[in-house]
């Protein structure tokens, strides 16, 4: 699986900056000042995350994450 397979949390943390998170996998989460630099954050903390699923020979949670109406 890859980082555009997983569904993307965003939200603001007061009084500065974002907070991005693949709920799917425990660990990845990305705080920054804008919205664009955590996803961007996000992206490379995925890849490490990515790595060490692959070099330990154990594959991605699938993502579960579900998007409902209120």
């Amino acid at each position: 699986m890859s980082f555009d397979d997983y569904k993307l949390v965003m939200y603001r943390n007061r009084p500065d900056g974002w907070v991005a998170e693949i709920l799917a996998i425990p660990g990845s989460h990305a705080f920054m000042p804008t919205a664009e630099e955590a996803v961007s954050e996000l992206a490379e903390v995925f890849q490490l995350i990515e790595e060490e699923h692959r070099d330990s020979g154990q594959p991605l949670p699938p993502d579960t994450t579900a998007i409902v109406p209120p």
